[in-house]
């Protein structure tokens, strides 16, 4: 059965298709290749974020408080209706990551991601994360905001040690066609070449680790996927023509960003 709880600390790095193939090289050595990865190079992850209509989640998390959560929808490659898909509620409390999951039938979950009662437990379905997602959908009214995938290439620690690496490419985001199953396409989120790395683990860690991010001179960032897509939009949305102040040049003025929090 697939893990569906993850307690973690996360850190995330910003680096180019030529460190990505240096650190490649290199994990090799201490780590071994997600399952998906033993196949392919790299595997799609598909996910449908909800929110309520006013973005209260993504603006409440952009504003940095001590505790977060997201809902998602997620699959791996483009599913149909029978495929297994995992209902996702993804909570930050002071910078450890709590993740908890539960797989179902993707009709199953669009029902209960719409009405919020929770369906009749099968097989591989875990009850109590259905009933921390079916408390959530009460306190908020929760709708299918951003599709958003990429595709993933990810290590795992070898013996005791949880270290996870995942280097993320290809981000795609659209508002529309907001189905899992309509089709894996969006506009990119990423200049062409980078990679979003994602290191996690329960401890520190290991010191080979962090030898190789100072020998490359990688350092820590941060970066939310869904949150760059609604800045990056809240940008665009605050260019007004300068027309509309009664100057006939065709130019642009840029007007400071609502407050996020």
């Amino acid at each position: 059965m697939a893990i569906e709880v993850f307690n973690r600390f996360e850190n995330k790095y910003m680096i180019d298709s030529d460190t990505f193939f240096k650190l490649k090289q290199r994990l090799s050595d201490f780590m071994e290749a997600d399952a998906y990865n033993k196949k392919y190079d790299t595997y799609s992850i598909s996910n449908i974020y909800y929110d309520t209509e006013d973005s209260h989640l993504i603006r409440t998390s952009l504003a940095k408080p001590d505790y977060k959560e997201k809902l998602r929808l997620r699959s791996y490659g483009t599913p149909d209706a029978d495929a297994k898909v995992y209902v996702e509620i993804k909570k930050k409390f002071c910078g450890l990551t709590n993740k908890r999951r539960s797989a179902m039938k993707l009709s199953d979950a669009y029902t209960f991601l719409a009405n919020g009662e929770i369906p009749e437990l099968k097989p591989g379905m875990n009850p109590q994360v259905l009933r921390e997602i079916e408390y959530i959908l009460q306190q908020h009214r929760l709708v299918p905001s951003l599709y958003l995938a990429y595709d993933r290439r990810a290590y795992f620690g070898i013996g005791e040690h949880d270290l996870r690496v995942s280097f993320d490419r290809n981000i795609r985001s659209r508002r529309y066609d907001l189905f899992l199953e309509a089709g894996d396409y969006g506009d990119m989120l990423l200049d062409d070449g980078m990679w979003l790395m994602e290191v996690k683990s329960s401890e520190s860690i290991p010191l080979w680790f962090a030898r190789l991010l100072s020998e490359h001179k990688i350092y820590p960032t941060s970066f939310s996927k869904y949150g760059t897509v609604y800045t990056q939009e809240l940008e665009r949305a605050h260019q007004i023509p300068a027309a509309a102040f009664g100057n006939q040049e065709r130019e642009t003025v840029a007007v400071p960003a609502l407050a996020t929090a």
